[in-house]
């Protein structure tokens, strides 16, 4: 049949896109489980989370320009210490916040991203930065039958696999998980088993942050180094949030690969709905299911 043979030549060529997609499903579903942990453990709704993501990006850069640390050093080093900052944000600000209702941590959390990124623009200006790929990843590109794809971005993809996959481990099958997961429900009646809630809330708040600056420095060699790298990709991974469930590992995880595909696809077959295909998925699932795609009531 024409019109098949024609859809499926137009999607061997579209191949690449989707591929391409993976690689932004990868940050959607690294940047959007931080969110699912600071929520679903803290109820708080983390709106400085962009700002935490370039903060990893801008962190590797200044290890590596002002202290000749490289990258591998700067991937673990960097989370670490935006994590740092993320317990006293948690500490100071954050855990004021708890009991009241969603609108004040987002409002609270939408100024502090504001804050952090006028700061890092004032400090280092609008225009990109570089950040070099490491030397085992910058050689020639992976060929995949269809396409020639730079090894850096098939590492970008199996590291947010095996990240995510570890989060979801941790808090679904350990008992440092099965104590996050019963704080949420009955805080007094966990403390009072002898585990400590409020630090186990500050270091899971620094670990959902931590999550963010680790995607930063993934995205570092990828996208350039601004202040606006965080910004511009915030909302389209709340939308990923939302249409996974808030507070829900697995969906946001599932979800962020999922529509990475979908953007990928949809550029393809019809480029011009590539940039809003994400929120016409959400309005679709939160008018058929208000809790999301994996999310409970």
């Amino acid at each position: 049949m024409p019109v098949l043979e024609d859809l499926l030549f137009q999607l061997e060529l579209g191949l690449p896109q989707v591929v391409l997609g993976l690689v932004n499903g990868a940050f959607y579903a690294l940047l959007s489980l931080g969110l699912a942990v600071i929520f679903g453990m803290l109820n708080v709704i983390n709106f400085a989370h962009g700002a935490q993501f370039m903060m990893g990006a801008f962190v590797a850069w200044m290890l590596m320009a002002w202290g000749g640390i490289g990258y591998w050093p700067a991937l673990v080093l960097s989370p670490l210490i935006v994590g740092a900052f993320g317990v006293v944000l948690e500490k100071t600000l954050i855990s004021r916040l708890y009991k009241l209702d969603h609108l004040y941590g987002l409002l609270l959390t939408f100024g502090l991203a504001l804050i952090i990124e006028g700061l890092f623009r004032n400090q280092f200006g609008s225009s990109g930065l570089p950040y070099a790929p490491p030397e085992a990843l910058a050689g020639a590109p992976v060929d995949l039958g269809f396409m020639f794809l730079p090894k850096y971005r098939l590492w970008v993809v199996a590291a947010a696999v095996v990240m995510s996959l570890a989060t979801w481990l941790v808090i679904e099958k350990t008992r440092l998980g099965a104590y996050l997961r019963a704080a949420t429900e009955n805080a007094a009646l966990v403390q009072a088993f002898g585990v400590n809630v409020p630090r186990m809330v500050t270091l899971t708040y620094a670990a959902g942050v931590a999550l963010a600056a680790f995607a930063g420095v993934l995205a570092a060699p990828i996208y350039s180094v601004n202040p606006q790298m965080g910004s511009s990709l915030i909302i389209t991974v709340f939308a990923v949030v939302v249409i996974g469930g808030m507070g829900s590992i697995l969906g946001s995880v599932l979800t962020g690969f999922g529509l990475g595909l979908v953007e990928g696809l949809t550029k393809v077959f019809y480029p011009e709905a590539s940039s809003t295909v994400i929120f016409v998925i959400m309005a679709i699932v939160l008018l058929a299911r208000p809790a999301g795609l994996f999310g409970r009531a």
